[in-house]
């Protein structure tokens, strides 16, 4: 049977490649099975999607705010009904376990469902004027077309995220996918197409970034650029639009820490990171990847984490037993078996993990084990370098002002959590950790979709977070308006 080729979405409808050029989607679980087949558009074709964009933008500005929200809401039940199937598809193509695929899908549309509950809040104020008979307003506008590029480990509840708050705001959203992973960007845009939303007011920019990027970045109808993606990459994105009136967000890399202090509860703590590290195979900016743990406790600690992570189950991700899946692909596999041989190169002990399956039925996947790094100094490149997969350094420290400092010494500062029984401790963690999301007895990941979503340094989004009202304030420009009520005086 030939693999499942799917549309492109443009100007409101559903169309297949005319001349045939598409790209395969693979299964990083077995790399062998293409299990569908997408569009490889044209520069051409990106452009009609903001020719259609203009009109749609136009279109959905006119749409009341109540009206934009029932398009979400309809969105939203749209994808709780076919969760199974979009599920299914997420694992198929990205390798998560059948468990957190159906996490993400339930998630995206909770954000759907959070922002169109914005519409009946507040969209600007009044102020005071001291010039007889004026009245002056502040209003919150739409920016008009912008660009969405999301990427391939969340690659539902990305787009779901930055896609919502931009629709909400009366925006028009060219969404353009991870290449790896964009089956389920379909499914997405598919719930939005069926919730009645305008033609041109949502278009999917499928293919390969090195032939469209020219026409999907520097079309001089965009007003704004979200991206999720790795730091150097956001680098050069923001280098491109940095002479131009386009708003940008970028929401890039992470290497966060978790602090074990001599008070911790180990039988809280050891779970909890080694879940935070391991959970979606590593593949998630705020997974834990450096644990900060004091010395007088060491030993215990790292014992207890390394069993814990032996008896993690690893495989495909359609197997319900099992807890961490492939990495997305063979070039990341590869790329993450690098990063834990250049650390055992320079002196780090390869305390469990860091294999992949040889032979047997993994064989033909992107597997890398679960895996713990210890006697790590800052020095090393494991320390420091994003390596986005199942890989924890372990660090060692003396106290508790050490530990702050060992978190913060880093370029990025996304995410950080503190196991401690001191409420002290807890407090001045919190004042002093130099990241956007701090979490207390609990992991680094796992933020909602009302909490504000950021952080600063090289992990992005210092200036601007990425959900919450934050979010909305992104896609939305402020108008002032004056108005003299009595023209003649």
């Amino acid at each position: 049977m030939p693999p499942r080729a799917v549309p492109r979405l443009v100007g409101g409808q559903w169309l297949m490649p005319a001349d045939g050029r598409h790209i395969d989607v693979v299964d990083p679980a077995d790399v062998r099975r293409v299990v569908g087949r997408v569009p490889a558009m044209s520069a051409a074709e990106v452009t009609e999607l903001y020719d259609a964009a203009v009109l749609g933008a136009r279109r959905w500005r006119a749409t009341g705010l109540l009206g934009r929200a029932q398009v979400l809401i309809d969105a939203a039940a749209d994808l709780r009904g076919r969760r199974e199937e979009i599920a299914a598809d997420l694992v198929a193509e990205m390798g998560k376990t059948l468990a957190e695929a159906t996490v993400e899908v339930t998630k995206a549309a909770d954000f759907f469902d959070y922002y169109a509950s914005m519409a009946r809040q507040p969209y600007g104020h009044l102020l005071a004027d001291s010039r007889p008979g004026t009245e002056t307003s502040v209003r919150s506008e739409p920016l008009g077309v912008v660009c969405l590029i999301t990427p391939w480990n969340d690659p539902l509840l990305t787009p779901a995220r930055k896609a919502a708050p931009a629709l909400i705001a009366g925006n028009a959203v060219v969404l353009k996918p991870a290449s790896e992973t964009p089956l389920v960007a379909v499914h997405l845009a598919r719930s939005l197409h069926d919730a009645g939303l305008p033609a041109g007011v949502l278009g999917l920019a499928l293919g390969r970034i090195s032939e469209i990027e020219a026409a999907l970045l520097d079309d001089p109808r965009i007003a704004a650029v979200s991206f999720t993606g790795s730091t150097a990459v956001g680098r050069i994105l923001k280098r491109r639009l940095a002479d131009r009136t386009v708003r940008v967000q970028a929401e890039l890399g992470g290497k966060n820490a978790s602090v074990v202090l001599a008070d911790a509860d180990l039988a809280l703590a050891v779970p909890t990171v080694a879940a935070a590290s391991f959970g979606q195979t590593g593949q998630r900016c705020t997974a834990t990847s450096r644990v900060i743990v004091d010395r007088r406790i060491a030993d215990e600690f790292i014992a207890g984490l390394v069993q814990a992570t032996e008896a993690i189950p690893y495989g495909p991700g359609t197997d319900p037993d099992v807890v961490v899946g492939p990495l997305v692909s063979r070039r990341h596999r590869d790329d993450v078996l690098g990063h834990i041989e250049r650390a055992r190169q320079e002196g780090a002990v390869i305390a469990t993990g860091g294999t992949t399956p040889a032979d047997g039925p993994l064989a033909h996947g992107c597997f890398v084990t679960p895996t713990v790094i210890t006697e790590v100094t800052p020095a090393m490149g494991i320390w420091r370098d994003e390596v986005f997969g199942p890989v924890l350094a372990v660090g060692v420290v003396d106290g508790f002002d050490a530990a702050v400092a060992a978190a913060n010494d880093s370029a990025y500062g996304l995410a950080a959590s503190i196991f401690t029984r001191d409420l002290g401790h807890a407090h001045a963690f919190a004042d002093r950790v130099d990241t956007g999301q701090v979490s207390v007895n609990l992991p680094t990941s796992g933020w909602d979709v009302h909490m504000p979503f950021g952080g600063f340094g090289d992990s992005g989004g210092s200036t601007v977070k990425e959900q919450g009202y934050e979010g909305l304030r992104f896609y939305s420009r402020v108008k002032t308006v004056a108005m003299r009520s009595e023209p003649g005086s």
